[in-house]
């Protein structure tokens, strides 16, 4: 009988796919990476602890309470400050009615949007040279919810932050009537007004007398 001997070169020939090895390959080591990865939380915690040590273990970081912001003008030759907490807006003089038997630093009122506020001239107030009222004179309008008035000024410059570390005790020739009603001197020479006690001062009170 003839027959045929088969040999191992007749079976066909096994392709390799390298490139699926390699995908499992990249997955494998993927997930085994992934399985090494601390959960969520915990890396959460890690990160905080981290931070904590970073920052030497400070929890008390500085707060707006370190300073303040302030409205800047000027008044007469001097510049003034006021926190911009009490400023309740910025009014250009109009329209001002004077009234009689009033102390002299009252000017007078003013009608702001059915409003009525007595204008305070600091002039006259805190014994500074007086120019005289012009067409640019501004009334800056401050509250503390239970009082109002109007601070006359010769200018508005703005608005700034100023660190109460930075503001300084009156100075000794600065007596009187001035020196009781600052915050202190912040840097360039500017007077820091303190509102509040200016707000609590009953000489502001504009009392008018009705008709006979």
């Amino acid at each position: 009988m003839t027959g045929h001997n088969k040999t191992n070169t007749d079976k066909p020939a096994t392709r390799v796919h390298w490139r699926e090895i390699v995908g499992r390959l990249e997955r494998a080591q993927a997930a085994v990476e992934q399985a090494t990865m601390p959960p969520e939380q915990e890396k959460k915690r890690i990160l905080k602890e981290r931070a904590k040590a970073l920052a030497g273990e400070v929890t008390t970081p500085e707060t707006k309470q370190d300073s303040i912001e302030i409205l800047e003008f000027i008044v007469g030759p001097e510049r003034y400050g006021m926190e911009s907490a009490f400023v309740r807006e910025v009014y250009p003089l109009k329209e001002l009615t004077p009234l009689p038997g009033m102390p002299a630093f009252i000017l007078g009122i003013i009608n702001v949007r059915g409003r009525i506020i007595s204008v305070i001239d600091p002039k006259r107030f805190f014994g500074l040279p007086e120019k005289g009222l012009t067409d640019l004179n501004t009334v800056i309008l401050i509250s503390d919810g239970k009082m109002e008035f109007g601070l006359l000024a010769d200018a508005v410059l703005g608005v700034s932050n100023i660190s109460l570390a930075a503001l300084q005790p009156p100075l000794p020739t600065l007596t009187g009537i001035r020196a009781d009603y600052l915050k202190g001197v912040a840097s360039e020479q500017m007077a820091v007004l303190d509102a509040a006690r200016l707000l609590a001062d009953e000489r502001m009170l504009v009392h008018q007398k009705s008709p006979a």
